[in-house]
This record gives structure tokens, sequence and C-alpha cells, in this order.
């Protein structure tokens, strides 16, 4: 039998904790038909969903493994269980009927907090199960429909969903797609009716609390035309010495002349292997902002992509990456422009230290139709040492000569001249450099809301202490 992958254990005390899962159900490790089988039982799958999902099974085993990005050797599918349901009975809509140990994790968060001051609902979900759902009654009221995706699909909403899922992300996309699809649990479904703007952010967070488990939520959102979203999603998992997986899936469906902004906070424990797929589909008009912070996991491959499908569509994408001892983050994003007119404007930064390797993905595609588009794509890359590494690697295809192109790419280090400027102003050597750090990626924080910018700047602290010599 073969030896659990393991993976150096990283300090990361502020984030850390973990409860113990002895009453959880688990299936089996590793992935064959019954377990398939049992996922779809526990979920309470309709008939076609339990077919589609043996089907994403078969193309996984004639899948190849991805070759191309960071190495994800130390990822072993035969030990790695696929579902864990918590010992919560089921979902709750009142705060205080989840459990006291899965309550507190989700309170040390912060995440009830946020609820009352600043969202217009939340859903949380724990290893493999929503905990926690709620929306509140104004914004219900308008017509909106925020709840888990396994409700809407057995209730009054299963053709909406039959009709959407993985549609964007169809199993043949990648190895890990075909996975997602195979054993996806969990995940939020949202509908916006058109012309309704929802005035506060909608939020999900999940957490991964078991070792040598997968997370492999899936997110559906419907945006009609002329109707405005933020939905905040973040995630985050205690450190253990086997390797963890998310491949979890995110499809965004946004309608004629609306707007959906989305926004990411990924700070996995150092042992997971990321490997997340994000897809948008704009309409006539429409309008896609991504907001992405990728700040853990051992390995990452995660390129939100944008596809815009009707004319005048429009994509911004802006990213922050700090990848740290221990970590190969490969991140970027993807652009399909197949309509006149249509716009997207690409602005990142990443930062590496301590030998973390930071790698830069870009993909501009221009359809012969997409005549009079515009596109520009700009990032950015810091090395804080010199064992660390990053990359630019940049792609288009342009299909007509009609087209408004441009990249632009820089990779520096931070001035030691900066550096001591401000240590003669009091400041510590640390205290410089996580200063500087932060400037750096300010730009991009400041699309974050309030509370994720402020877990951003906490993040680069905590990574910079010890940094230095």
């Amino acid at each position: 039998m073969k030896e659990k992958a393991v993976v150096a254990d990283i300090d990361r005390s502020m984030y850390d904790f973990r409860y113990s899962d002895e009453d959880s159900l688990k299936v089996d490790e590793g992935l064959t038909p019954d377990i398939v089988r049992q996922i779809a039982v526990e979920k309470g799958d309709p008939q076609w969903m339990l077919d589609f999902r043996l089907h994403c099974l078969d193309v996984y085993n004639k899948s190849e493994m991805p070759d191309w990005g960071p190495s994800i050797e130390g990822l072993d599918m035969d030990h790695i269980v696929t579902y864990v349901r918590p010992k919560a009975d089921r979902m709750q809509t009142d705060w205080q009927d989840v459990p006291d140990d899965i309550k507190n994790t989700f309170e040390r968060l912060g995440i009830p907090q946020a609820e009352r001051e600043s969202l217009a609902g939340v859903g949380a979900q724990y290893d493999s199960e929503l905990v926690y759902h709620n929306v509140k009654d104004e914004v219900a009221a308008l017509g909106v429909v925020y709840t888990d995706l396994e409700s809407a699909m057995r209730g009054e909403y299963a053709d909406m969903i039959q009709q959407h899922f993985m549609k964007l992300v169809p199993p043949t996309d990648h190895k890990f797609a075909a996975l997602h699809g195979a054993v996806w649990s969990g995940g939020s479904f949202v509908y916006v009716p058109p012309g309704v703007t929802v005035e506060i952010p909608l939020q999900s967070y999940f957490r991964l609390n078991a070792a040598g488990a997968g997370q492999f939520e899936h997110t559906l959102i419907i945006v009609d035309d002329e109707a405005d979203l933020h939905f905040i999603e973040g995630c985050s998992a205690p450190k253990y010495n086997v390797a963890n997986l998310h491949a979890g899936c995110v499809e965004l469906f946004v309608g004629k002349h609306a707007r959906l902004r989305y926004s990411t906070i990924e700070n996995w424990s150092k042992n997971m292997f990321n490997l997340n797929t994000k897809r948008a589909r704009v309409d006539e008009g429409g309008r896609i902002e991504w907001v992405s912070g990728s700040f853990g996991s051992h390995t990452s491959y995660l390129y939100p992509m944008s596809i815009l499908a009707g004319k005048g569509a429009r994509c911004e994408f802006s990213g922050v990456t700090f990848a740290g001892a221990g970590q190969d983050l490969d991140t970027g994003t993807k652009v399909v422009h197949a309509a006149e007119d249509t716009y997207s404007y690409v602005n990142t930064r990443s930062i590496s230290k301590g030998g973390g390797v930071s790698t830069f993905r870009s993909a501009v595609v221009v359809n012969p139709k997409a005549r009079g588009s515009k596109s520009s794509v700009s990032c950015e890359s810091l090395m804080l040492d010199d064992i660390s590494r990053s990359d630019t690697i940049p792609a288009m295809d342009i299909r007509t000569s009609d087209a408004d192109i441009g990249h632009e790419a820089r990779i520096g280090r931070i001035s030691d001249d900066v550096v001591f400027y401000l240590m003669t102003r009091g400041m510590s050597e640390e205290d410089a450099r996580a200063l500087i750090v932060s400037g750096f990626a300010d730009n991009v924080g400041k699309e974050l809301p309030l509370e994720y910018a402020v877990e951003m700047n906490n993040l680069i602290r905590l990574e910079m202490k010890g940094s230095i010599g």
C-alpha cells in the first residue's frame, strides 16, 4: 500500500485551529463507482445527477493528469477522502442551532459578525456540507434566491439547475473538472431576477476541517438582465502533514447589461492542492469583475475565465498572489472575446519569498467576430530574496485585425535604500518590508471588501515574520 503524501509543515498558527472529526461520516479513501453512488445517496440526487456523476467518473479515469504546470506528484487520489459529512444533522437557518464546535470555528473566522454588520446573506460550508445558510428578509422579498445547491436541485429550481450545471465547465475540460463532477458536494445557488440590485454583498465561506480530505463545492450564480450583485467567497483550512485537495467549481452567468463582482480570498493551509475552476459567461452589455487574492495552499492551479459572449460585454480582473516557503502558486486568468466591442482589463500583483514560486499565466483570445475589441494586461512581480522565483507567461490569440491589445509585465525586488529610509524613520526592518509589500499590493487590496482587505494585510504581515536575513 502506498504511503500518504507528506507535505512540509509550516507555521500558520493564526489560522490553524481545528476540531475533532471523529463523529463525522466519511466515505472510503479513493475513487470508485460505489463511492460515487454512496455520495449520490447521501445528497439525495435525482437520477439525472447520479448518471452525470458516473459519466464524469468515466471521463476522469480516461483523462491525463496535467503536466504543464507545477508538480502535483504529492497528490495521491488513492488516499483522498472525497466526502466528509460533519456531525451537523442538517443545514440550519438559525445560527444558534449549529453544533458548537462548527459554530466556534466560524465565530473565530468572523462569519456571524460579518453577517450581522455588512452582508445580505451568508452560507457556511464545513467539509462536504453546508451547515448554515441564511438571507435577509428584505433581500428575499426582492425575489433573490440564495440557498444551497442541493436544495435548489431537488426543489422548484430543479430545471434551472439542470440547464446550467457544468455547462460552462464541462467534465471534459480537464481531469479535475471531471473529478469535481463525480464527487461534488455543497456550494451555493444564487439567482437575481431582472432589474434587481442587491445593495450589500452575499457571502459563502468554505472550511475544510478533516485531514486527508477533499472539498468539492459547486457555486452557481445567475444574474439576470440588468441586475447587479456582489458575491464574496472565502476559504481556509487548518494545517496537516498529509495532502488535502480543493477542486471546487464556480459557474457565473451574467445577463444583458447586468453586473457581477466576484471577490475571493483563498487562504488554504500549505498542505493543500488547490485545483479550482472558475468561469463566467457575460451577455450583451454585461460586466464581470473578478477580485482574487491567493495566499494559501502548497500548489495552486487557478485561472478564472471570462467568456465575453455578447456585444459590449466587459471583464475586469484584479488579482494578488503571495507565494512563501514551500509554495508553488500558478495563477492568472483567461478572457475570450467572442463578440464585437468587448473589453477586458487585467491587473495583477504577485509576491514571492523564502523560495516560493509565483507564476502568472494570462490568455487573451479574440475571435474573428470580435471586431472593435480592446484588452489590456498588466502584471507586476516582486521577489523578496534571491531564492524565490517569479514567472510571467502571457498568451495572445488574436483572430481579427480590428482589435487593440496590450500587455505589460515588470519583475523587481525590494530596494535596500527604501528599507533603510523607512528604518531611519523608526520602523523595524520587518515592518518596513511588510509596509512596502502591502503598498505593492494596495491597488488590488483596495478592490476587496474592507474586512478582506484587512485580512490580506494581516496575511502579508504574518508571512513577513521571520523572513529577514
